[in-house]
C-alpha cells in the first residue's frame, strides 16, 4: 500500500523552474562526464538535485565508484595543466568551519554504471549565496576527515552555478 504524504511541498517545488543550475563538464581525461545540478530555494533550506553521467568506472569486481562532490568558492571552471579547474578555488566555506562542516560540503555521488543521481536538502546556504560559485566532482570519495578538503583527489568535472532565467 502506498501512503500519500501529508507534506505536498516537495511535489510543488519540483514542478517549478529551479532557482539556479550548474551544467557540469568533464576535464582532461574525463571528457565523458556531464551533468546538471538544480537548486530550488525552499522554506527552511535549499533542495539540490544532481544528475550525472559518464562517470569513470573502476571495472573491478567490487567497485566503489564514489566521488567527492562540493560547491567551491571560485567563479570559473578554468585552471592550468596540473589542475584544469584550479580557478574553482577551495570549498565554499563562508563560516570558516573545519571540514566537513563547510557550507559547500555535500554528500558524495555514488556511481552506478557511470550514472549518479543525488537529491539533498540543506540549510548551509541559500541559492543566492552560491550563485556564481562552482560545483566540482572529485575522482575519489571525500573521507569527511582530512583537512582542509577531505582528500577527495583530482577535480574531474566542473560547472558554474548560474541563476535561472525568468
Amino acid at each position: 500500500m502506498f501512503l500519500k504524504p501529508r507534506y505536498e511541498g516537495l511535489n510543488t517545488l519540483l514542478r517549478q523552474t529551479p532557482d539556479a543550475q550548474a551544467i557540469l563538464s568533464g576535464g582532461p581525461g574525463y571528457e565523458s562526464v556531464s551533468g546538471v545540478v538544480f537548486f530550488y530555494q525552499a522554506k527552511g533550506g535549499v533542495l539540490l538535485v544532481a544528475q550525472v553521467q559518464g562517470l569513470p568506472q573502476d571495472g573491478i569486481s567490487c567497485p566503489a565508484d564514489v566521488f567527492g562532490f562540493h560547491i567551491h568558492a571560485g567563479s570559473e571552471c578554468t585552471g592550468n595543466e596540473q589542475d584544469p579547474f584550479a580557478n574553482a578555488g577551495a570549498h565554499y566555506n563562508p563560516g570558516n568551519c573545519p571540514h566537513p562542516a563547510h557550507a559547500g560540503d555535500l554528500p558524495p555521488l555514488f556511481g552506478c554504471a557511470g550514472y549518479a543521481f543525488l537529491s539533498f536538502f540543506t540549510n548551509r546556504f541559500t541559492v543566492k549565496e552560491v550563485t556564481g560559485k562552482t560545483m566540482i566532482i572529485h575522482r575519489k570519495p571525500d573521507d569527511f576527515t582530512t583537512q582542509p578538503s577531505g582528500n577527495s583527489g583530482a577535480k574531474i568535472a566542473c560547472g558554474k552555478i548560474t541563476a535561472a532565467e525568468p
